[in-house]
């Protein structure tokens, strides 16, 4: 562009000595056949003019931005599930795409959210959530929604992106048992789909290990656990700790859960690992780090589910809905 004259299509045909589709194709992935040469020699001559893309025209032309979309159930409010967008939006800035977000809380419905999304016109539209959870979409939104992440559709209508939570309470426990623990317990999250399926991980490992655990204890006081909730780690501890069979080793529901064991294992003068190991779930760094010792814990697969989210939205071919599990990887510290 020079002394604000806008660089057209058109100009950028003219001079390289081809159609205007040859070219939207080669900057906009037009359906145009050429080969890579013209292609090359087509985006060249585009930078040597200082072509700029209109998105509005282009969003006019094909029916959409260059956008993907994401419906996000309090994954904004989430420190570490934000590595969901930051795994979207790397595969969509590859393809030359933006990623923008729409928060979904208690005040909001989906359908508004949606229609918000909607209004700007993107390619496509993921729902992704702040924790592994069932979400049934209202029918009539099912065919908006092109990706579920961190979460599945009730009816199975959407293809789903998930963590494999009972694949990596396995591999944890099996981890433990080759160090040499055989009296394991688990301090669970009530209530969460994750903890559901960590705890059948967790029981399959030991059947396999012909083990039976110590315990499997709520984390927290009320039915589904949170951060707020009143807290029964330490009354947990304080109890394996007295009792005639002691724990060699805990397993705990995420990192914040293991933080609290560290504290009380301390209060009761048991040494970690050396009395007992303690292994997690999540990998929420600002705590697993910093613990003494670093805490040995099975990172969440977030980034992965949404580079491989962006992948499918962004593909020609739709595959049929199906919920694809990734396992989660072993941060291997010091508390085993």
């Amino acid at each position: 562009m020079e002394d604000g004259v806008t660089v057209s299509l058109s100009d950028i045909a003219e001079r390289a000595g081809v159609s205007i589709k040859t070219v939207s194709g080669a900057l906009h992935g037009g359906s145009a056949r050429m080969s890579e040469e013209t292609r090359s020699r087509i985006k060249l001559i585009a930078d040597e003019l200082g072509y700029v893309t209109n998105l509005a025209a282009r969003g006019m032309r094909q029916g959409w931005l260059p956008l993907i979309g994401v419906v996000a159930d309090e994954l904004i409010t989430s420190p570490f599930a934000t590595e969901i967008i930051r795994g979207l939006d790397g595969a969509a800035r590859t393809a030359e795409m933006a990623v923008f977000a729409m928060n979904l809380n208690g005040t909001r419905d989906v359908g508004s959210v949606l229609e918000e999304v909607r209004r700007f016109r993107p390619r496509a539209i993921a729902y992704a959530a702040m924790y592994h959870k069932t979400v049934a979409l209202p029918e009539e939104l099912v065919g908006n929604v092109g990706i579920m992440i961190n979460c599945s559709e009730a009816n199975g209508r959407v293809t789903s992106l998930v963590p494999d939570e009972e694949g990596a309470a396995v591999e944890i426990t099996r981890h433990l048992v080759a160090a040499g623990r055989r009296r394991i317990a688990f301090i669970n999250l009530p209530g969460l789909l994750a903890g559901e399926l960590r705890e059948r991980g967790f029981r399959k490992a030991l059947d396999e290990a012909g083990l039976a655990p110590i315990g499997v204890m709520p984390a927290v006081r009320r039915p589904v656990y949170s951060d707020r909730a009143p807290s029964l780690v330490a009354t947990h501890v304080a109890a394996l700790m007295s009792a005639g069979t002691r724990p060699d080793a805990i397993i705990c529901g995420n990192d914040r859960v293991a933080m609290e064991v560290y504290s009380a294992l301390r209060r009761a003068g048991a040494r970690i690992p050396d009395d007992v190991a303690v292994g997690s779930f999540d990998n929420q760094v600002e705590i697993a780090t910093r613990l003494d010792p670093p805490l040995t814990t099975m990172a969440l697969p977030h980034r992965a589910m949404g580079r491989l989210a962006a992948e499918i939205l962004l593909s020609d071919d739709a595959p049929p809905p199906e919920t694809r599990r990734l396992p989660f990887q072993l941060i291997d510290r010091s508390s085993i």
